[in-house]
């Protein structure tokens, strides 16, 4: 750490998919509203959404050569054994280059071999795990890092041994302002449906059969659906045919204005929208993607739905008739989706990325 100056170069690893990225650019912008003179440096791979979203956020962000090994085939998994000391060789020579105070580990492939090395050449680390189940790589990393930040108390149970902290899931600046519901032009009820940053064809599949299964009503709500690539297409003409006001996406940029013009949600239940919607305090529709490890997002959906936030359906148990009943009666119950805002609000952590910030500060200080 730079004394006389205050500020701090941090490098942030890990990305792949918005679950890990987002958080990690919560941090990032939280660390800059501190001291605009602080350095943060990601450190991703040319597979993940880092390469996307990091540069819009205005963060450097540079590609190490790594895969995943767990559940990929054997020959995949053997070419990602391959390159394992490549990524570390690869980390060791960014780090001697950037000369960070602190490597904080937000899960995904890169973070590994950057916290690992990190550890290693004497440097503060940290992990921040954004689900209920953590992944493999951050309940490896626990063993090397200085401090564990969970979104969940019932995380802590993971990192037996470690320094654990309950900081919540930190959300973007933009999610942790006050955001009222932001009506369009036409005053109608919207209802936002996104599968997580790719897309999710299983959803997007049930929206076509709930819309060829709901009345009139239909034309009555406005939809605003982030398709992912392969849909995007397939989607756009079926809105069309059938007549339903829509907006398709192939993926939102600016999602906080869709949460904003949003009435109701029907998306995955991944850690980082479970954090946006209880920071934000929106009515949803959950359906957790059944192959998350540990089925953690079944997990995250139940916190909000015992709580009484939110609905939600099992994707085995999800077709277009009961979908369809499912909004058709929040869409009719308006004083029920206020019950389930404010209870989702209850559940919200807008001051995450400073808890973690504050003990980074600590640590490197």
């Amino acid at each position: 750490m730079n004394e006389s100056a205050g500020t701090i170069r941090v490098m942030i690893a890990g990305g792949g998919t918005g679950g890990h990225i987002f958080p990690a650019v919560a941090i990032a912008e939280e660390f800059m509203k501190r001291n605009d003179g602080n350095d943060v440096l990601f450190i991703g791979t040319s597979r993940g959404l880092e390469g996307q979203v990091v540069p819009q956020a205005g963060f450097r962000l540079t590609m190490i050569d790594v895969e995943g090994i767990k559940g990929r085939g054997l020959v995949n998994s053997l070419r990602g054994l391959l390159k394992i000391p490549r990524s570390i060789v690869q980390s060791w020579s960014l780090i001697r280059s950037f000369r960070p105070d602190i490597v904080i580990g937000v899960g995904g492939y890169a973070s590994g071999p950057a916290v690992l090395t990190a550890r290693l050449m004497g440097i503060k680390t940290i992990i921040a795990e954004q689900n209920a189940v953590p992944g493999i790589t951050n309940r490896i990393l626990a063993r090397f890092s200085d401090r564990q930040f969970v979104s969940f108390q019932e995380t802590e149970r993971w990192f037996p041994g470690g320094h654990v902290i309950l900081s919540g899931n930190p959300v973007r600046a933009v999610f942790a302002e006050e955001m009222p519901t932001v009506r369009g032009n036409d005053e109608r009820f919207t209802l936002l449906i996104f599968g997580g940053s790719q897309g999710a064809r299983s959803i997007n599949g049930a929206v076509r059969e709930f819309i060829d299964t709901a009345g009139d009503w239909k034309k009555e709500i406005h939809i605003i659906h982030q398709t992912g690539r392969n849909d995007f297409q397939e989607m756009s003409d079926f809105y069309r045919v059938r007549g339903v006001h829509a907006e398709v996406h192939r993926f939102i940029t600016d999602m906080a204005d869709a949460y904003r013009r949003a009435d109701l949600l029907l998306c995955r239940s991944g850690a980082t929208s479970i954090a946006e919607i209880t920071v934000i305090g929106k009515a949803s529709i959950l359906v957790p993607y059944p192959y998350a490890v540990g089925d953690h997002q079944t997990l995250n959906a139940k916190i909000l739905v015992d709580a009484g936030a939110a609905v939600m359906i099992p994707e085995g148990e999800l077709d277009g008739a009961g979908l369809a009943e499912v909004v058709e009666s929040l869409y009719r119950n308006p004083e029920r989706r206020a019950g389930m805002e404010r209870k989702a609000r209850g559940l919200g952590n807008r001051h995450a990325a400073s808890v973690i910030v504050d003990e980074c500060m600590k640590l490197v200080a």
